[in-house]
């Protein structure tokens, strides 16, 4: 009998995949799954080296995060499935121990530490609280580039967490995310509208918590983590448009109709400012690309929802593949 799945949803994932699955397939017991998103490298010839201890599913498009990560699930033999970035090594035994936390009482999910070059924790990003309007609207109007350790940023980030000790936790990243299957139908699987990333994975731990599991943090499940490799890949303005757009569409999900509103009027103003500020201060592209892109979503993702009527009908281009709608 296995322990559980280990899964991992790969998209032009080449240059780490390998380090990726010699250790989950190094694990006794443990089911291995990887789905690919149409990657255009090479991604599955490396993955298939693993094809002996490892189910290789290869889709045709680019379904998204969460569209593979649903895919997955669907196909996996077990209750217990693990969600591991491609990027990310599990350490010996941290399958283990997440399981082991999954499996108290009333536990839904579970998160695991990440570490960066250097062994350094993933502070700020592995584990936060929800995103609320406050929160957010500090980091769009640029309260926390003057004051980083303001409450509300030092609530989302968790700047005084403790990370020796297991705990109760709101949101943990994706990148190394234990959870039940019986968590995974009780909210309907992973929303696929968030595409193709971001703000799924919180999405899932808020209609988790909602619909009465709890969320934990365990210490000793350990994961070395490269970070961000495949929305490197994005165009600065891709990069934006769908972080705006999917934190426009949380809102509208969890927050309702007048914080959706105010949330689209800070974005306006914060990313205008960033265009404007770009001109003088230009980020890693020209000037002008940055410029141009932080207008761009500014209108697609602020001015326009808010002359819109349709909430649900404004982020909708992000179910659309990569590539589409001039995207």
């Amino acid at each position: 009998m296995i322990k559980g799945t280990a899964l991992v949803v790969t998209y032009n994932s080449g240059r780490c995949v390998e380090a990726c699955l010699a250790a989950l397939v190094s694990e006794p017991g443990w089911e291995v799954i990887v789905v690919d998103n149409a990657s255009q490298d090479d991604t599955l010839s490396r993955a298939s080296r693993f094809a002996q201890r490892a189910r290789i599913v290869p889709n045709s498009v680019n379904a998204g995060f969460s569209g593979g990560v649903n895919k997955g699930v669907g196909l996996a033999n077990s209750d217990v499935l693990i969600l591991v970035n491609p990027d990310a090594v599990a350490a010996p035994g941290a399958l283990d121990k997440m399981a082991e936390a999954l499996s108290s009482e009333g536990v839904g999910a579970v998160g695991g530490v990440l570490l960066l070059e250097g062994g350094r924790l993933q502070k700020g990003n592995m584990v936060r609280r929800f995103p609320t309007l406050a929160r957010m609207l500090a980091e769009l109007l640029f309260l926390n580039n003057v004051w980083y350790r303001n409450p509300w940023n030092r609530s989302y980030r968790c700047l005084d967490f403790d990370y020796k000790r297991a705990q109760p936790i709101e949101s943990p990243a994706g990148a190394c995310l234990a959870f039940r299957r019986a968590a995974w139908e009780s909210v309907g699987g992973f929303d696929e509208s968030f595409y193709p990333c971001w703000f799924e994975d919180v999405d899932f731990c808020c209609s988790v918590r909602k619909a009465g599991w709890n969320i934990v943090y365990e210490p000793s499940a350990v994961f070395s983590h490269e970070g961000a490799h495949s929305v490197r890949q994005l165009s600065f303005y891709k990069h934006k448009l769908f972080w705006y757009a999917n934190m426009v569409r949380y809102f509208v999900k969890h927050h309702g109709r007048l914080q959706s509103w105010v949330l689209r009027a800070g974005i306006t103003v914060g990313l205008l400012l960033r265009a404007v500020f770009s001109l003088f201060v230009p980020p890693d592209v020209g000037r002008w690309e940055a410029a141009s892109a932080y207008a761009r979503v500014a209108w697609r993702c602020g001015i326009l929802a808010l002359e819109s009527r349709s909430l649900a009908g404004l982020p909708r281009f992000v179910r659309r593949p990569i590539g589409s709608d001039g995207l």
